[in-house]
Order: structure tokens, then C-alpha cells, then sequence
């Protein structure tokens, strides 16, 4: 047997465990001062069930393309994950249409890549840079969901490759190379596609379209 196929997992493996334990992290700090920060209870224990699914799943089975189908709100995604990068200390916003149609995927794995675009958004545009997610309809029908940055923006020749898995445009700043060709396959393995609008300078908006029930 390969030993490269054996390190590739396990570099896909840290990669994709580090946000569910951070989430953790940030959870039992949020209780330790529970009063002082008028937090609800219920729902960190909420997200922190939440963060636990995602630690399980991944350490089992860390294939992105390994998809458990059942309803899942978008709205509901958006704002745990943007509430969660909020406990961790992140400025993360989240604005969800009215109306929004469920869809038919993995809330694991679709929590995996919004994560990753957070993650991406805040390395690009600084820790203190505040970055907006969105829940909205699209044609066709789908159901987008979209995380923009007002960071260092992404050149139109640049924008296919960085989906491909160890690309970094700026090997200068840490990162693996590996969080946006997850998103790209979390996205296609269940029927959607993820997209980037962006130019130098002007930011970044990532967008998942997932097909709406």
C-alpha cells in the first residue's frame, strides 16, 4: 500500500477536525463565563451537540464526498455556523431570506465547507474583518449560500485554480490549500456547485448553490 494516499487522509483528516474542536473550545469558555456574557445555555449546548456530530463523523469517515441525505434548513446551517465563528471570536454575520425551501443534503458535510469558506474569508481579511453570510433563493432552483469577505480579493485568472486541493496563492500566509477544493466537493456531491466573485482588492463572495426541495 501507497503511503501517500495514507498521509493525504490524514492531512485531510487535521485539516477538517480543527474547526469542530476549536467550536468546542470556544463552547466550554462561553460557559465558563456563562453569566457574565448573558449567553443562552441551550444553545450553546445546542452547537456544542452540534460540533460533537461533526467530530464523530469526520473521524469516522472523512471522505467530503460521503453524503448522509436528510432535510436540512439553510437558514438554520447559516446561523450556527456563523454563530459558532462568533464564540471563537470572529466578527461573522448572517442574514437569512424569508421563505427559504429546505434541501436534501448532509448537515455535516455542508457545515464542513461553510466552515472552510469562514475560515478562508477571515485568513484573507484579517481576524478583526467582519465577514457576511447570507441564506437566499437563486434561479434555477436552488437555494445559495454565500459567505463574502471584504479582504485582499482574488484575481480572475486565479479563480479556477484555487479550487484545486494545495493551492495557496499567498504562501506567505498559513493555510493548506485544501479548505476550498472541499467546499467544491462537498458541493457537487450533493448536486451543486460552489462559485467566487471577486477581484483585487475588492473582497471576495464564495457562493454554494445546493438544489432546494
Amino acid at each position: 500500500m501507497s503511503e501517500q494516499p495514507d498521509r493525504e487522509r490524514l492531512a485531510l483528516l487535521v485539516h477538517e477536525l480543527r474547526s469542530p474542536v476549536a467550536a468546542l473550545a470556544a463552547i466550554a469558555r462561553t460557559f465558563a463565563d456563562v453569566g457574565g456574557r448573558g449567553s443562552d445555555p441551550v444553545e450553546l449546548v445546542r452547537l456544542a451537540i452540534a460540533a460533537c456530530r461533526g467530530l464523530e463523523r469526520i473521524a469516522v469517515d472523512a471522505l467530503a464526498t460521503s453524503v448522509r441525505r436528510e432535510l436540512v434548513d439553510p437558514g438554520t446551517l447559516v446561523r450556527d455556523a456563523a454563530a459558532t465563528a462568533r464564540l471563537r471570536g470572529a466578527d461573522v454575520q448572517a442574514e437569512v431570506a424569508e421563505g427559504l425551501p429546505v434541501v436534501s443534503g448532509d448537515p455535516v458535510r455542508l457545515r464542513q465547507a461553510l466552515d472552510n469558506l469562514i475560515a478562508n474569508a477571515l485568513r484573507h481579511s484579517g481576524a478583526d474583518a467582519v465577514v457576511q453570510m447570507t441564506a437566499s433563493s437563486g434561479e434555477g432552483g436552488l437555494v445559495h449560500l454565500s459567505v463574502a469577505d471584504a479582504g485582499i480579493g482574488i484575481p480572475a485568472s486565479e479563480q479556477e485554480r484555487i479550487f484545486t486541493a494545495g493551492t495557496r496563492l499567498d504562501p506567505g500566509r498559513a493555510g493548506s490549500g485544501l479548505g476550498l477544493a472541499l467546499v467544491r466537493a462537498i458541493a457537487e456531491a450533493h448536486g451543486g456547485h460552489v462559485s467566487v466573485v471577486s477581484a483585487p482588492g475588492q473582497g471576495a463572495t464564495f457562493t454554494i448553490g445546493l438544489p432546494a426541495i
